[in-house]
């Protein structure tokens, strides 16, 4: 997603959940104990993934098919997508809404203010498959620790 894992998040598939242990969130396993492979065993199973409690970003994260093993793939992948991630702290899903309305009235009271919160370098229209894909490749697929 591109956030900064600077707020609460949990993984849970129903019957068990993962956040990382520092978090202390009550009844989750340590997240970072656990491979992806021991939870998602076949296709079609799913995960949900909640960040920032308070503000309710819950995505549903489904294992669409199992490949072959092939050294010549890079996994993870990210093979399409649209727009760019939400910005921290912006109000959840509907606070993200409210501020791409207001992104399209530059005559709007609080348009200024957002634009000056975001450092006017925020494009919602902005996706670059490739930066994710090179930030995939890391050891740590790109997590961004504060």
């Amino acid at each position: 997603m591109g956030w900064t894992n600077s707020h609460l998040h949990v993984f849970s598939d129903g019957l068990e959940e993962y956040s990382p242990k520092e978090f202390e969130v009550e009844f989750a396993e340590d997240s970072r104990t656990v491979r992806l492979n021991q939870i998602l065993k076949k296709e079609k199973s799913e995960i949900i993934y909640e960040y920032d409690f308070g503000d309710g970003w819950e995505h549903s994260i489904l294992l669409d098919k199992i490949l072959p093993p092939d050294d010549q793939l890079q996994i993870p992948e990210c093979i399409a997508g649209k727009r760019n991630c939400p910005p921290e702290n912006c109000g959840g899903p509907w606070g993200y809404m409210e501020m791409l309305e207001i992104f399209q009235q530059p005559d709007h009271e609080e348009y200024e203010s957002y634009m000056e919160w975001l450092e006017d370098d925020f494009d919602p229209e902005y996706f670059d498959k490739d930066k994710i894909n090179k930030r995939l490749k890391k050891k740590d697929y790109g997590c961004i620790w504060l």
